[in-house]
């Protein structure tokens, strides 16, 4: 059985996901007097880049941040619009923190439901479902809008994780994140797919990525490998040269560097994969006369 040639995915997302604890837990210490001097101090609001696209239409229009809001997150939703044109979501698959915990508690469901993990919803229902997010989204997008406020804070379980310590965090954020985490011991990432606004907004990047993952038809034994390795139920196989599902978060599990048995068929690059002088087509016989 092939192996994995690096496990530097899952040493980023341990990095990230103990950085962000700790500046949470630093913040909290802070407003009671007593806060780490190494770490920032910074809220978990000025940390993440999806508070500058909810201030996007604030700024425009009014010139100031909506409330919490600090001009770091407009910083970061930069610097993460400028990974996602060059590598698509790849702020889900390596950097953000609940899409990392939602993805450790699916090992534990996989380990209970075997071959039925992520497979318990019927795929049509599952098409549709996807596009929920972008409701979430539109929501949002409306209602921090209209009240100058984080509409999805209450309800954000994301917020809600790093929090749970917290007088700041509301019940239906905790009831978001238990049914998130109940919700990965059946299907790989759900936030992910069916609610999270800024995978939302990530995942319109997969139609112009710079970097994208890419198959090579010629060289593909259709062994549905990528398939099964996909943590976003994509259909890798099906797709001829670059991957421009919106639900692509460029984890690269599906790679021939990670689940693909054949060399150089499915990979993260910007032209079509290398085909094997042995895959290539035979030069056509000259005709005799």
């Amino acid at each position: 059985m092939k192996k994995p040639k690096t496990r530097w995915r899952l040493a980023v997302q341990i990095v990230f996901f103990v950085l962000v604890a700790a500046i949470s837990a630093n913040h909290g210490l802070e407003l009671a007097g007593v806060s780490i001097p190494v770490l920032s101090s910074a809220s978990l609001h000025a940390i993440c880049p999806f508070g500058g696209v909810v201030s996007i239409y604030q700024v425009a229009t009014a010139g100031t941040y909506v409330q919490k809001v600090h001009a770091a997150s407009f910083i970061l939703m930069g610097i993460g619009f400028l990974v996602a044109l060059l590598f698509g979501p790849a702020f889900c698959g390596w950097i953000c923190p609940m899409g990392s915990i939602q993805e450790w508690f699916g090992k534990l469901g996989r380990k209970l439901l075997g071959r039925r993990y992520n497979r318990v919803i019927p795929a049509k229902l599952d098409r549709v479902l996807r596009y929920l997010r972008y409701a979430v989204l539109a929501w949002v997008l409306y209602m921090t809008a209209v009240t100058g406020k984080l509409a999805f804070e209450a309800y954000d379980p994301y917020y809600a994780l790093f929090n749970l310590w917290s007088s700041e965090v509301a019940i239906g954020g905790i009831i978001a994140l238990a049914v998130t985490l109940a919700g990965s011991l059946i299907v790989e990432r759900p936030f992910c797919k069916y609610a999270c606004p800024y995978g939302a907004v990530l995942g319109l990047f997969n139609l112009f990525r710079i970097f994208a993952v890419r198959r090579n038809p010629p060289t593909c034994t259709n062994c549905k490998a990528c398939d099964r390795a996909c943590p976003m139920n994509i259909e890798v196989s099906a797709k001829h040269g670059r991957v421009r599902d919106h639900q692509c978060i460029t984890c690269l599990e599906c790679t021939s560097e990670k689940a693909c048995p054949v060399k150089d068929t499915v990979i993260l690059g910007i032209g079509a994969p290398a085909t094997p002088a042995s895959a290539e087509p035979a030069p056509a016989k000259e005709a005799t006369t």
